[in-house]
């Protein structure tokens, strides 16, 4: 199904003429009424009606995640604070948080845009949504909520955390959709094992999953476990939050961005030149109809490529591929980057191992390295009677070594562990513990 088809399925030259009428709004909006633009575009010598068509976008400045901290709480703001009907904002975990406002517009055209990207993923008006995203400050629970509720669903507002509670409702109320990151559905998947149920003898239908980078093979695994169809959903909440973009069900290929809402550019982000169609680079977002925090070419940090052929189920949309990993949560591993994402494609290709890893960083000396720690099978486990030191188990670790090797071109120290023995995620999962500081350092 899909939902708003006239704006889903615009000509090219449709669309490019929405876009364009809503980002010269747009630009008058944030030159009248944001200081920080003003300046900008003063300074730079920039003026709205040099920008004639969406091709000029690249005449205008960046905005930088750092911009929103130095103006924190509300310097970006294009509406006055009584405008405001609610705020998110990120944990400000690696520095001030950035805070983000919404209209009740904002939250109207938000709620649509989820409504589309749940009915892409296969859901309709009468489905039971079982959202297991946090609630809260982070966008995840209430924009999967809001949309929902707007496609005609009725939604099971349960959050994150308490695994076997969340059971119990998936049981008991016999939801088709499941919202939560990739990894908590795992979590979910795996402790119904625990307790001795089908994992795959449930209602649900499809899944929805987010917040977090993860691989085709994750994605293998997850359907497998649950017996649904699982979806790639996108977003930031700078930008919305998630509906950004998102994967039909029908083709699993790439992600349906919401381009009459958001002017999609990608480039490279060491010489900021864009790149070509279905090359990797930086995702750069324009946001063409927010009132109250209105973004000219964000830079997300976010590496992926585009694409605008026509899909198979009758989008016209541009769509993203899947995102590879963050510009800011690469690792180097003795000069070689790599993103966490490589290696668990490659992990998860591997018979033997259980779906779970994390990368720890140390110090060998003057030099950094990487400890790739992953968990044995629990069949394997079972068949070696939990001998980590037979044969089998040591074949295995150079198996994993020169996987890893050969796919990322780098050389880790590899731990293999007793199933179980790496936290299981309630929200984003933990893949990078940074030990060559004074402490631990988690990135999700």
């Amino acid at each position: 199904m899909i939902y708003n088809p006239e704006m889903e399925t615009l000509s090219i030259t449709e669309k490019e003429e929405l876009q364009f009428v809503r980002l010269q709004e747009t630009l008058n909006r944030v030159y009248n009424k944001v200081k920080f633009y003003k300046e900008k575009f003063d300074q730079n010598g920039i003026k709205i009606d040099d920008i004639k068509s969406i091709g000029d976008i690249s005449k205008l400045p960046f905005t930088k995640k750092q911009d929103l901290r130095d103006h924190y709480p509300f310097g970006l703001f294009a509406e006055p604070i009584e405008n405001i009907v609610r705020l998110h904002g990120s944990s400000g975990t690696s520095g001030k948080p950035t805070v983000v406002g919404y209209t009740k517009n904002d939250i109207s055209v938000w709620s649509e845009l989820i409504a589309r990207a749940i009915a892409a993923a296969g859901g309709s008006k009468g489905d039971i949504f079982h959202n297991a995203y946090g609630y809260g400050l982070f966008t995840g629970g209430l924009g999967l909520h809001y949309g929902a509720e707007q496609l005609g669903a009725a939604v099971v507002p349960i959050s994150g955390g308490n695994t076997e509670r969340q059971i119990l409702a998936i049981q008991d109320f016999k939801p088709k959709g499941l919202g939560c990151t990739p990894s908590y559905a795992l979590n979910i998947a795996e402790k119904m094992e625990d307790m001795g149920l089908d994992s795959r003898d449930n209602s649900l239908k499809y899944g929805i999953f987010g917040a977090e980078p993860w691989s085709e093979e994750m994605r293998a695994t997850i359907e497998d476990m649950l017996g649904i169809k699982a979806v790639d959903i996108y977003g930031l909440s700078e930008i919305m939050g998630p509906g950004v973009s998102i994967e039909c069900h029908v083709a699993q290929d790439g992600l349906h961005i919401a381009d009459d809402h958001f002017l999609v550019e990608v480039i490279d982000p060491e010489t900021l030149e864009p790149v070509e169609d279905g090359k990797d680079g930086e995702l750069v977002f324009t946001t063409l109809t927010k009132e109250a925090l209105p973004l000219i070419r964000y830079r997300t940090g976010d590496i992926a490529s585009i694409t605008r052929e026509k899909c198979e189920c009758g989008r016209t949309t541009a769509r993203m591929s899947r995102v590879k990993g963050r510009t800011d949560d690469m690792i180097i591993i003795r000069g070689v980057n790599v993103f966490p994402s490589e290696m668990e494609r490659v992990l998860l290709q591997i018979e033997g191992l259980a779906p779970h890893y994390q990368i720890k960083l140390v110090k060998d000396g003057p030099m950094d390295c990487a400890e790739l720690h992953v968990e044995i099978s629990d069949e394997l486990y079972s068949g070696i009677n939990g001998d980590l030191k037979s044969e089998q188990v040591q074949i295995l670790e150079r198996k994993i070594k020169q996987e890893i090797k050969s796919a990322c071109l780098v050389s880790v120290k590899t731990m293999i562990g007793t199933p179980k023995s790496i936290p299981r995620s309630e929200g984003k999962a933990i893949r990078i513990v940074d030990l060559r500081k004074s402490g631990p350092v988690m990135l999700s």
